[in-house]
């Protein structure tokens, strides 16, 4: 199952303010759930909106919120979601 990021601003807000001491980066974000930082700046630029279920809640864990917080499930049975315009 794909989940679909719900807000390039709220995930760069969370980020900014974690439930922890020290903002993340894309960098330690993405070193935090164990994936390329390519994976987060791309969320964050809009360049990719829809990520897998172990990825939407391995993000959402690591800045403390819940996962319907960040993302939503894909209706869409294509890999990375529906193609714009259609």
């Amino acid at each position: 199952m794909r989940y679909e990021l719900l807000s390039r601003q709220i995930l760069r807000w969370i980020m900014d303010h974690p439930g922890r001491e020290v903002p993340f980066s894309t960098r330690t974000l993405a070193a935090e759930i164990g994936r390329h930082h390519s994976l987060i700046g791309h969320l964050l630029t809009g360049e990719r909106r829809y990520v897998g279920a172990e990825d939407a809640q391995a993000i959402a864990e690591a800045v403390g919120v819940d996962l319907r917080v960040l993302f939503a499930p894909s209706t869409s049975p294509d890999r990375n979601g529906p193609t714009p315009g259609k």
